[in-house]
């Protein structure tokens, strides 16, 4: 399975709406509208999987000096802070049929390199409980319980020094 891992463009909206729905329940997944602005306020740190030339999974999120993300990120792309220290990851999704097959890793190792070529110094999320683990395994350490409440669920806030 050929994976081509890139950076996002403005005919990719539908899919990675699409994408989006099939991932998180719609009390936590990012609306049509907010994807699209984060999708031109920084493109440079939205990413998506590519298989046959159909998209499926993606990465994002924005540059801030915030050690944690908070809920009003997720909604307003004018927390981006292009000069900041610090690259939040608001989503990584792969649909469903094609997860365990590394997707999401060649997605987050990505995210990652691209963060350090930038100069950040960590990278950050928020992750379910059952995650932690898997994050864990990219270098993220568990700084615990988050503040956010988005989508009514408990998080874990989560960095990964650079």
């Amino acid at each position: 399975m050929d994976v081509i891992i890139r950076n996002v463009n403005k005919t990719d909206l539908e899919a990675i709406v699409e994408v989006e729905r099939q991932c998180f329940p719609a009390a936590e997944a990012a609306e049509e509208k907010s994807i699209k602005a984060r999708m031109s306020t920084f493109p440079e740190n939205f990413f998506v999987a590519e298989i046959e030339k159909q998209i499926v999974g993606f990465i994002n999120g924005c540059t801030t000096n915030s050690p944690v993300i908070y809920d009003e990120m997720f909604h307003d792309t004018s927390h981006h802070i292009p000069s900041g220290e610090i690259i939040a990851i608001f989503g990584l999704d792969v649909i469903e049929s094609y997860r365990r097959k590394g997707i999401a890793s060649k997605l987050m190792k990505t995210f990652i390199e691209n963060a350090r070529k930038q100069g950040k110094k960590a990278v950050i999320l928020t992750c379910k409980a059952h995650l932690i683990a898997y994050y864990e395994g990219f270098g993220f350490v568990n700084d615990g319980v988050s503040e956010s409440t988005h989508g009514g669920a408990v998080w874990y806030d989560m960095t990964c020094p650079l």
